[in-house]
């Protein structure tokens, strides 16, 4: 099976009943010890297709809208747009990707809120009228650019949790937004409507309801100008649980049907990225070097130490934040590391440390964590790497992007069959994993550059 992040000719294994995703990377890991130990991917596209039910079950009739730097694999796309979804895109790469695909150009959202002047103008050559602005400067480089733009006002929400630091906040205040209207009469481009964005990280639901109130007010000072608008954007910010998305729902649904009714003409959409792919993902890496090392220098601070007659190790995996764990970098990782070959329930565990192959000293990936002792050439399994982790990667180090193995069962394809959710490129990418699975790259895998 071919792979590679920038290869759209990729293939999507379908499982037969007795067959498994844990059988997947048994079979891959085989296969990677034999030739080359690199680190790759099993993407379980049937969570799309879950995931997608369970938002039409509950947040019916809000549109999502995916994100595509959350994750622009070929597979994931396809089945998206398969599936109907929109999406929203930061840059020229992106949508260019999606309008490949066959997306309209009204189901693409242009969202980078700092925009090259460029891009700006390949969004007017192809047709992607709908994009977001929070300022004036941004909203003249607009006009000059794209005449027929039609913005959403990106408006600030505040996390009245404060439990989250960001070095970088978008929106405009509802005071700006007057103004940036009066800039829109005078350079003569629409605004249709708002746009506002709450945190994953926001645990005051609160939030929300004071985005959709202001949103209202903007809607109303719009009216003064006589502009017509018919889209609120609530942006992303959901997790991929059902719990969260029923919570969400049950906030914004009564304020939503006051304040934007459907004889209103407004169509509220979203922007879920985490929520599709996270959890339809799983990384498995490969151990590259090992050292033992003294226990205080590798506990965090402020922590006790409470033996030191024990090893301690450090292990060096062939992925690291220049690559599959970038948003470790301005993140909390949000997966602990499983070890792949079986040990014993009574087997010793030992305070360990995951980095990544560059050396460097941002590259840390677990902090500290309690393994079996483990040797160069295990592996590790990481769960829940759909989201941020598959999008533009760097060479640092000869890096080495990890190849990707598609799969779903025959179940969520019958699924897909039911509710017409197919098209011709998915089914000439597909291929037959029988359930007794043979540990041969001929027959199933081509990992091949």
């Amino acid at each position: 099976m071919k792979g590679f992040l920038e290869d759209a000719n990729y293939s999507i294994g379908l499982l037969d009943e007795g067959a498994t995703l844990a059988d997947v990377i048994d079979n891959c890991i085989y296969e990677h010890t034999h030739t080359g130990k690199r680190a790759f991917y099993v993407g379980d596209l049937g969570k799309l297709v879950k995931k997608n039910m369970q938002w039409q079950n509950v947040m019916a009739p809000i549109k999502p809208f995916y994100p595509v730097k959350c994750n622009s694999t070929p597979g994931v796309l396809e089945i998206l747009g398969t599936l109907g979804i929109g999406f929203a895109c930061s840059n020229k790469s992106e949508m260019a990707l999606v309008q490949d695909l066959g997306i309209s150009p009204e189901n693409i959202i242009y969202t980078n809120p700092c925009k090259q002047a460029s891009q700006i103008k390949y969004a007017a050559k192809t047709g992607i009228n709908i994009m977001t602005c929070d300022n004036d400067t941004e909203l003249k480089k607009i006009a000059r650019s794209h005449p027929n733009a039609k913005l959403l006002l990106h408006i600030a929400t505040e996390d009245i949790s404060a439990d989250e630091e960001m070095n970088m906040k978008f929106g405009t205040t509802l005071k700006n937004c007057r103004h940036l209207m009066e800039c829109a009469k005078e350079f003569g481009i629409q605004i249709v409507g708002v746009k506002f964005h709450v945190s994953s990280n926001c645990k005051e639901l609160q939030t929300y309801i004071h985005a959709i109130s202001d949103a209202r007010c903007v809607f109303d000072m719009a009216e003064e100008f006589g502009f017509k608008m018919n889209m609120l954007d609530i942006g992303g910010g959901f997790t991929g649980s059902e719990l969260q998305l029923e919570e969400v729902n049950r906030v914004i649904r009564p304020l939503l049907d006051v304040y934007f009714p459907k004889e209103s003409g407004v169509n509220v959409i979203a922007e879920p990225g985490c929520y599709y792919v996270s959890s339809a993902f799983t990384l498995a890496v490969n151990i590259i070097a090992k050292k033992t090392v003294e226990y205080d220098k590798l506990l965090p601070s402020g922590v006790e130490q409470t033996r030191n007659d024990e090893p301690v190790f450090t292990y060096y995996i062939n992925d690291g934040v220049y690559g599959s764990f970038a948003s470790k970098l301005s993140e909390k990782l949000n997966t602990t590391p499983e070890v792949h070959k079986k040990y014993k329930e009574d087997e010793p565990l030992f305070a360990s440390s995951l980095w990544g192959p560059s050396c460097d000293e941002l590259d840390q990936i677990v902090e500290n964590c309690l393994l079996p002792e483990l040797s160069v050439g295990d592996w590790l399994i990481f769960d829940n790497m759909g989201s941020g982790t598959l999008g533009e990667q760097s060479t640092f180090n000869d890096y080495q992007r990890p190849l990707i193995y598609y799969m779903i069962s025959f179940g969520d394809w019958d699924e897909m069959q039911d509710a017409g959710i197919t098209s011709d490129t998915l089914m000439k990418n597909f291929f037959f994993v029988p359930s007794c699975i043979q540990l041969s790259s001929e027959d199933r895998f081509s990992t091949a550059a």
